[in-house]
């Protein structure tokens, strides 16, 4: 499972990375603690550019009525995401990208949750599957995501068994849709110590905690 996330890279950085075509509405950075319902900038592929918008972490599938008409979407399993009727038509035609600097991880320990921060191994961002979907509500059209996972490598395995699905520069055209079929095979998990992980301050199981000291390696 990815529950939170970190993210400092700023949008104009993003859409030159990309280049894609930013929106004006994109969430504030740094945000140490993204949490689900919030808006994250996500690059997806529309009208055949890419395009970097925010969208609501949470997918909501077309049949619900209100947001909170089912369970919260966050992520979507690689394994059955083709099967499952929720996801199936957004893993075949609107995928997306979600950067991050990394994600947050919890591992129980008695009746105590330790969080860890998980990010790359070589330091840079994480470039996570995506999929996406136009809810709209009276009128209204809100975009929503939800990350993909997958088994989780080694040492993360360690704590949780699930992390979102990495995709590679060279793959990002495949996984948006730009390169023909082929994503499928790119759902597979990150490699033994593609991540690493360290232990964080108990502060982050606050979803109001805010701060650069969240992402802070924490010795007890």
């Amino acid at each position: 499972m990815c529950g939170r996330i970190a993210m400092t890279l700023p949008p104009d950085a993003m859409a030159q990375l990309f280049a894609a075509q930013p929106a004006n509405n994109l969430p504030t950075v740094p945000n140490f603690n993204v949490c689900p319902t919030t808006q994250v900038s996500v690059v997806s592929l529309m009208g055949g550019a890419r395009r970097l918008s925010a969208m609501r972490w949470g997918f909501l599938p077309r049949w619900y009525k209100a947001l909170n008409d089912g369970p919260l979407l966050i992520n979507a399993r690689a394994e059955t995401i083709a099967e499952k009727p929720a996801f199936r038509e957004a893993c075949r035609a609107r995928r997306c990208l979600v950067p991050m600097d990394g994600f947050y991880e919890w591992e129980r320990s008695g009746d105590k949750k330790l969080p860890y921060f998980v990010r790359s191994s070589d330091g840079k961002p994480l470039f996570c599957a995506g999929i996406w979907q136009d809810w709209e509500d009276a009128g209204e059209v809100l975009s929503t995501f939800a990350i993909v996972t997958t088994n989780a490598p080694s040492p993360l395995s360690d704590i949780h068994h699930r992390c979102p699905v990495i995709i590679k520069q060279a793959h990002w055209g495949k996984w948006l849709g730009e390169d023909g079929h082929g994503a499928a095979k790119l759902m597979m998990p990150p490699e033994d110590g593609a991540l690493r992980m360290h232990r964080v301050s108990t502060e982050v199981n606050s979803n109001r905690a805010t701060g650069p000291q969240l992402v802070e390696p924490f010795e007890e």
